[in-house]
């Protein structure tokens, strides 16, 4: 299979029908073994995701790029990239529980429908999209995770609410602490007795007002002034915003060196 190949039938596809992949090779016994159990419940369940089986000695640069270090590997996409996998031949049970623990349902799949519309809307619909989805999907943490971020500036006590019950072991758990270090900055009482707290009460007004790149501006300069300050709030929270934006934001981009020096 190709790079081409693999872009159109795994990652594009993906966007339609989660994807499950076979990485194997003719000369591994294990992978014989395997290959005609997965290959009988893709069959089975055709209508919740598509099989594609990828021989590793044709094709060791997608391995490598998804750093199969041993075969057979088994990895599930969904929405243009990995998000489970397992090694080795497992027996049907245990792929069946697999399968079951992390193929995407349809609440999941709807979810995502919002958040890929979310671009086309205003933000006050796409909160309101996922309030009402939250209504009558509780249980689905991603949503409460999501919904947390949209609301974190204007309403801390609102997206630690949201999140409470996600715990250690949770698949969005750091994700979830990230919010809870931002909220409880945003909810901490300040005085302007000092400067590291000065600066703390300018970023969270800027962070409030939307004004992210003051905001990350005045959290690294209560860096510089008192990095341990409450339990290490201003290091924590530059850490949680870097890594709630993604390290290709082009703020983190930006100040992560900046930050850096700060620290030492």
């Amino acid at each position: 299979m190709t790079e081409i190949e693999f872009e159109k039938e795994v990652i594009q596809k993906s966007y339609e029908k989660p994807v499950v992949v076979d990485f194997w090779a003719s000369w591994c016994g294990p992978c014989r073994t395997l290959g005609p159990v997965i290959e009988q419940l893709a069959l089975e369940q055709s209508a919740r995701w598509d099989l594609v089986k990828v021989n590793t000695e044709d094709s060791s640069t997608i391995a490598k790029t998804y750093q199969i270090m041993s075969i057979p590997n088994v990895k599930l996409f969904y929405q243009g990239k990995p998000i489970a996998e397992f090694s080795g031949a497992l027996p049907r049970q245990h792929i069946l529980k697999w399968l079951e623990e992390h193929i995407p349902s349809p609440a999941l799949k709807l979810l995502h429908q919002i958040l890929e519309a979310e671009a086309d809307q205003s933000v006050e619909t796409t909160i309101q999209q996922l309030e009402d989805y939250i209504e009558v999907h509780p249980t689905i943490k991603e949503a409460r995770v999501v919904l947390s971020e949209y609301v974190l500036y204007e309403s801390p006590m609102k997206a630690l609410s949201l999140i409470e019950n996600i715990k250690l072991g949770d698949d969005f758990y750091e994700r979830a602490e990230d919010l809870r270090v931002i909220a409880n900055l945003m909810i901490r009482e300040l005085s302007a007795t000092s400067s590291v707290e000065t600066s703390l009460d300018q970023a969270r007004t800027a962070l409030k007002h939307g004004l992210l790149e003051p905001g990350i501006n005045h959290l690294i300069e209560a860096v510089g002034y008192d990095k341990h300050f409450a339990n290490d709030l201003p290091r924590r929270s530059v850490v949680a915003l870097f890594r709630i934006w993604g390290s290709q934001h082009e703020l983190t981009k930006k100040y992560r060196r900046r930050f850096d020096m700060m620290l030492y």
